[in-house]
């Protein structure tokens, strides 16, 4: 028995040693830091629920993407991402002891539920459509049952040149196009993009613009250093609509500028520079069938936009300036005739003739600086001076006009009278003077300070005028503009920019 008993303690102590000496490690950890984000946009998604396989801690996205797991035990793990409406993303991760491992998962959006927008219909301008302006909005319908932003490609294309246009539109359903080409067929469809599904196709409508357009107005326009030629409309209504139906007429190859319409043969002469000469050409009312007038002589004085020529009223001939001489040449380019020399020496910059009286002449003179200026009319049957319109004023006069009858004189003068070797003028207003009341008054209401007021001319009806509007400085942009008498409020914009207007 005493043997059996010392056995047992001895175990006992055995046991107790033993389990004295086994302590338990303290477990290794380390830490897991990440980021989730739209793999198109790179952009943070909050809120997606982070797992690890082996399993240990689920957490989530804070509001820019980012999660931390710590402490977690030293392994190698795959970090799980669920988030609605994308694919579930896994990457791994090997956390080792005290370490912090960094990851990014980048989940794709999930198309499997998502359906692709409706097919566009295309509603403006209806399918077969005539005589439509040179600029049209072209209208669609497309839905897209998730909510999905759509992308949109409007496909136009020339029936004439084959020439295909391609607009973007994000999310609106309409877009316009201007500088469309007259008497042409066009093809046009649209095609919806969710950016999810394959990209959907409406059919293929067309439409024909006008023949012939309805512009009254003509104007010049400055792009890429050239002077470019227009003719423009400004809709119906008490409020003109800018630059309404816009139709180019000469190139921007060359330097075009000065339009006038000749109503009587439905022409337009205008200058170009040819050389280092400016010239006078004429073409029709869409810019077709250019052809020169002058060569041996052109158009010479100060400054070639002051420069001013006129239609003889049958639209047969044209005159024009020579520095003191005033010639009338042909439209076919013959029959050069000198007209009128000033008696002193002084530069003919612009020249008009009134409807009823061929043999009366208003002509604007000046020095080789622009100053000194008269304004007169003449009679080329008595070859005298009739009546002086402007004389012994200080700075410079930019335009002139003269009504049916010969009795009313528009022109533009600077009320600061100023003169300075850069001929910069600084308040511009338009005047009117009756020669047979011998009276003076300035028009316009709108022009304040600093602006120029120039270029200006009769409308048809003679109840208003068409002008330049332009900030004194020289990088100003130039607007055209009308201005009706009588009325209170009455200066319209109609074109910006836009210079040299005719309203015929």
């Amino acid at each position: 028995m005493k043997t059996i008993i010392k056995y047992f303690i001895a175990v006992l102590f055995l046991c107790a040693l033993g389990c004295s000496e086994d302590t338990l490690d303290p477990e290794i950890t380390g830490t897991i830091t990440g980021v989730v984000v739209d793999e198109e946009t790179d952009e943070p998604l909050a809120g997606v629920v982070i797992k690890t396989n082996p399993t240990t801690t689920t957490t989530m996205t804070a509001s820019n993407g980012t999660f931390t797991i710590s402490p977690i035990a030293v392994d190698d793990y795959s970090i799980q991402a669920e988030f609605d409406g994308y694919t579930t993303g896994f990457e791994p991760a090997s956390i080792t002891e005290n370490n912090i491992s960094e990851v990014i998962i980048e989940l794709s959006k999930n198309t499997e539920d998502n359906d692709p927008p409706t097919v566009p219909q295309l509603i403006l301008p209806e399918d077969g459509a005539e005589d439509l302006d040179l600029e049209v909005q072209f209208i669609w319908d497309a839905e897209d049952s998730d909510g999905d932003e759509i992308t949109y490609l409007l496909q136009l294309r020339n029936g004439l040149t084959q020439e295909i246009q391609d607009f973007e539109v994000v999310q609106d359903t309409f877009f316009t196009v201007s500088g469309l080409t007259l008497a042409t067929n066009y093809f046009w469809e649209v095609t919806a993009d969710d950016l999810e599904n394959d990209p959907v196709t409406s059919s293929i409508s067309e439409f024909t613009t006008l023949t012939q357009p309805d512009n009254p107005f003509f104007f010049t326009k400055l792009e890429d250093g050239n002077n470019i030629i227009y003719s423009g409309n400004q809709g119906s209504g008490a409020n003109p609509q800018l630059n309404q139906n816009i139709l180019q007429l000469t190139n921007a190859e060359n330097n075009s500028f000065k339009p006038r319409k000749n109503a009587t043969v439905n022409k337009i002469a205008y200058l170009r520079n040819v050389g280092g000469d400016t010239h006078i050409f004429t073409m029709n009312l869409d810019g077709t069938n250019k052809q020169q007038v002058t060569n041996a002589i052109p158009l010479g004085g100060f400054r070639v936009e002051e420069l001013g020529f006129t239609w003889a009223q049958d639209g047969g001939s044209i005159y024009y300036p020579y520095f003191d001489k005033l010639y009338r040449i042909n439209v076919d380019g013959s029959s050069r005739t000198l007209i009128y020399t000033t008696p002193d020496g002084s530069l003919i910059s612009e020249i008009e003739i009134p409807q009823f009286n061929q043999d009366l002449l208003l002509l604007k003179t000046n020095n080789f600086q622009g100053y000194n200026v008269r304004i007169y009319t003449y009679n080329t049957i008595t070859n005298a001076e009739e009546n002086i319109i402007l004389e012994n004023v200080p700075g410079a006069a930019l335009s002139i006009d003269i009504s049916a009858d010969g009795n009313r004189i528009l022109y533009s003068r600077d009320i600061d009278e100023a003169e300075n070797t850069n001929y910069r003028i600084f308040n511009a207003r338009l005047f009117e003077h009756d020669i047979a009341l011998e009276t003076t008054i300035q028009i316009g209401n709108d022009v304040v300070a600093g602006q120029n007021d120039y270029q200006c001319r009769y409308s048809p009806s003679e109840g208003g005028v068409i002008f330049t509007r332009q900030e004194n400085f020289p990088s100003a942009v130039p607007s055209v503009y009308t201005l009706q008498f009588g009325q209170d409020d009455n200066d319209k914009q109609i074109f910006e920019p836009g210079f040299l207007p005719d309203w015929e």
